[in-house]
């Protein structure tokens, strides 16, 4: 099978565990008229796959790679048949954590800082991809001495690193829709008449095709060719071709500051519109689903009309479900996409904390009531059969929870501030959960996590991007700190793998107060406090280098606990450095 005919994929996604069975879909787009090719896992083809949209230029398919839970780790092959391209994924042994990876904002706002960098745009990428399987190496790939900690357990084995990818928000960049002759006009309007400019059925489906088309141009490999002669593979497209992926939009995969904008903006014509092809889009592209499940948001009863807070009625998740075997685990009775996987004695939340979002407002009433009631159900397992129980929760959140508090620059904003969708200043700002109109949801996240992890005796960490900077960073219940390790959560926040750092005199001039900011701890109430730790193995708080991180369990001891291994990789001007925390099972 000739890959001149594919347009995207394959672009890997993890459905979670059934019975046994690691569930994997495959996402192709393939031009239009074009037959739908076969393909094989492990020697065996496919069942036919699912059309999830087509465009006039375009069809986008999916297929079920899903393969049985042996007592071993195992490499999956997968292809075209007979004779086009193959890539290999892996599978866990049976009852044991996969090994993670994390990465966020695989795209950029402005070219000019692209400009900035030292080092390729798709160094990081490429260091991960390296890591992942040492056959995607480039000939000059040098080990250091904590990737050669791997080599002998993984690497020698033949197996690959990695079993997921978590991508944390900001998957694609849809920032120059701005750039667009009919909303550059927009753009160039009062704020009177962009609030009362009505979209025109064309400017709608202008909107729809930008959405639906850019997914392909950004998530294509620079060269496919590259396949074929089997070169070592660098890009965002090799490795979701590689690593089944857990997705979760951030604001960029709709625009730059979606939630954040004033309720007369955000409720305007033009805004619900992008919204709308957005949501659509994302659901297809990162969601991997038919594009006729998506259900309609509709606004409840109970919604703020004054306030304008978007206060959703629940969607019946569990229909999709039924008519969809291989459907995300979505949170049932909420309107976001918030969904959680199990997997071994590893539990992961994606949070969806786009949706519902307003100024403020992160997560409406039946989000939290179906996240809290997940929680509250996670498998528990036996007392004396700690493998089979859940010992640690992921909860990924797009921002960080844990992060300096810049309260003059949000007073300065809200003062001089003027709102704009082509100015990211004040949005990214009234973003952070430690924003004063967020406090309030902050604290209610903080007890529900820590709640859980008291009442199933199991440790909380959370992922976290966004921000453009490694950092590390935790809650805690004062209380009882001292006494149960699990009243600690730690937070790793990875930013980013393609968008540039704090690289200009500016930015180096907002790190310093970062990292004097960040030697303060912030009380949350007389019983939490949150605060930020210097970043390992660096005399800092705040990383300011292009990053992924590894997530994996330490399960030799399985039978004491798994402890968990954070491992930060941080781009250098000449190569990369590690940067190791570890998260003790609960005691």
């Amino acid at each position: 099978m000739s890959t001149e005919h594919l347009t995207l994929g394959p672009v890997l996604s993890f459905r979670g565990t059934h019975k046994n069975t690691w569930r994997v879909t495959a996402l192709v787009g393939i031009k239009a008229g074009e037959s739908i090719p076969t393909l094989s896992v492990e020697g065996k083809a496919c069942p036919v796959p699912v059309v999830l949209h087509q465009t006039s230029k375009e069809c986008f398919v999916r297929y079920d790679l899903s393969c049985p839970l042996r007592a071993k780790e195992r490499r999956v092959a997968y292809g075209f048949a007979p004779n086009g391209p193959q890539w290999e994924f892996s599978v866990p042994g049976k009852g044991y954590a996969p090994r993670m990876t994390y990465v966020s904002c695989n795209g950029f706002s402005d070219p000019n800082d692209m400009r900035k960098l030292v080092r390729p745009d798709n160094a990081v990428w490429s260091d991960l991809l390296s890591n992942h399987d040492r056959h995607l190496r480039p000939e000059d790939y040098q080990l250091d001495k904590e990737q050669l900690w791997h080599e002998q357990s993984i690497h020698d084995q033949d197996l690959q690193r990695f079993h997921l990818m978590l991508m944390g928000g900001d998957q694609i960049y849809f920032d120059a829709i701005w750039e667009e002759k009919t909303l550059k006009y927009w753009v160039s309007l009062s704020r009177k008449e962009q609030l009362r400019y009505k979209v025109t059925k064309t400017l709608d489906r202008q909107i729809e095709q930008y959405y639906f088309g850019l997914y392909s141009q950004r998530w294509c490999p620079e060269a496919r060719k590259r396949w074929l002669r089997k070169e070592p593979l660098r890009d965002a497209a090799d490795a979701m071709a590689t690593m089944p992926t857990v997705m979760m939009w951030d604001d960029h995969d709709i625009i730059d500051g979606w939630g954040s904008y004033s309720s007369e903006m955000q409720y305007c014509e033009v805004l619900q519109r992008i919204f709308h092809h957005a949501r659509r889009a994302f659901w297809v592209f990162q969601m991997q689903q038919q594009l006729e499940d998506l259900p309609e948001l509709i606004l409840s009863d109970r919604a703020d009309i004054s306030q304008k807070d978007p206060q959703y009625a629940p969607v019946d998740w569990e229909r999709v479900r039924t008519r969809d075997p291989l459907s995300l685990p979505l949170l049932d009775g909420q309107p976001g996409f918030t969904s959680v996987y199990c997997a071994g004695p590893v539990a992961i939340v994606a949070a969806d904390l786009r949706t519902e979002r307003s100024r403020t407002q992160v997560l409406g009433q039946y989000s939290w009531q179906a996240l809290q009631t997940c929680l509250r159900d996670l498998p528990e397992g036996e007392p004396n059969h700690p493998g089979d129980r859940c010992q640690h929760l992921l909860f990924m959140s797009s921002v960080p929870v844990v992060h300096p508090k810049l309260s003059l620059a949000e007073e300065l904003l809200e003062v001089f501030g003027n709102e704009s969708v082509v100015d990211s200043s004040i949005d990214d700002l009234r973003d952070h959960w430690s924003h004063d109109d967020h406090e309030g949801e902050r604290k209610r996240l903080i007890e529900t996590l820590t709640k859980v992890a008291g009442s199933k005796r199991l440790r909380v960490s959370i992922v976290s991007g966004d921000v453009h900077v490694a950092a590390c960073g935790g809650t805690y219940r004062r209380d009882l700190f001292n006494i149960n390790n699990w009243a600690q959560i730690l937070q790793f926040t990875s930013s980013a793998v393609v968008h540039p750092s704090l690289v200009g005199v500016p930015e180096r001039l907002f790190l310093h107060l970062l990292n004097r900011l960040a030697s303060q701890p912030q009380k949350v109430d007389p019983q939490y406090e949150v605060e930020m730790m210097l970043f390992p193995s660096h005399n800092r708080y705040i990383m300011p280098a292009r990053n992924w991180l590894a997530l994996e369990l330490d399960m030799g001891e399985i039978d004491a606990g798994c402890k968990l291994w954070a491992t930060w990789r941080c781009e250098t001007q000449t190569g990369f450095s590690n940067h190791l925390q570890a998260v003790d099972p609960a005691q």
